[in-house]
């Protein structure tokens, strides 16, 4: 049933992109099927959130599956024949839909405090011992993202983050060289992959949920969430943030 699905959405995306008078909704209703209604989440907690995120991000997403930087039969098979162009339509679309976010499913009940500490403190300051900057140094103060390369950490369930960490650390997902977060993510054992995705499940999300500026994130990050002062991040993904750490 999953291959009958993917060979139709594919058609599907195929002959909306020559569908100039339909709206961008009804162009990435195969999208939604998976993602959600506005695509904001499936219902099985794999299926990430799309609305809001960066265009930047979701752009390059969309070219790492296509191009097997990122490993999903599904979502290839989908994007395949669809032009850069309308890949881009696609992103500035899913990226300018503001659905509100629901609360967090989970609580701290079930996780040893020790695991949320360590969560806690690998996602404020970092470890310098292992070299590793804070998530907040590049995924914003408030873990929202940063415009335009940068996603938000928060609202996103406790599976799909389990599963793209570990995906990052065994290789199975990569991005533009130089990758960043393949290179923080094998300098942490998987109890700290698991401890920083179980706190990061747990957090409400701010009143404003929307990406900030690179600008904003040399404001407002502080000084003890830098953890690698030794050299600069060189994101190939998200160019934007070199020199953004102090």
């Amino acid at each position: 049933m999953k291959l009958i699905w993917t060979f139709w959405a594919c058609a599907l995306l195929s002959l909306s992109a020559h569908a100039l008078d339909a709206s961008m909704a009804e162009r990435t209703r195969a999208c939604t099927h998976c993602h959600g209604e506005q695509g904001k989440a499936g219902p099985d907690g794999y299926y990430p959130r799309l609305a809001g995120k960066p265009e930047g991000y979701l752009f390059h997403q969309l070219q790492n599956f296509q191009q097997g930087r990122r490993q999903y039969d599904l979502m290839a098979r989908l994007i395949e024949p669809l032009p850069e162009a309308y890949l881009r339509d696609m992103a500035q679309y899913f990226s300018s839909l503001k659905v509100p976010y629901p609360a967090p499913a989970l609580n701290a009940s079930g996780v040893p405090a020790t695991v949320l500490a360590r969560g806690k403190q690998l996602t404020l300051e970092g470890d310098a011992s292992r070299g590793v900057p804070a998530c907040v140094s590049c995924h914003g103060p408030q873990l929202t993202g940063v415009t335009p390369d940068v996603p938000g950490l928060l609202g996103l369930p406790l599976d799909y983050l389990n599963g793209q960490l570990g995906a990052w650390q065994s290789g199975q997902r990569r991005a533009h060289a130089p990758d960043c977060m393949a290179q923080v993510v094998k300098r942490l054992r998987a109890e700290d992959l698991m401890a920083v995705a179980q706190y990061l499940a747990r957090q409400p999300l701010p009143a404003n949920t929307s990406p900030v500026s690179v600008r904003t994130l040399r404001d407002s990050t502080p000084t003890t969430a830098t953890s690698d002062r030794t050299s600069t991040w060189t994101c190939g993904s998200a160019p934007g943030l070199l020199g953004a750490q102090p």
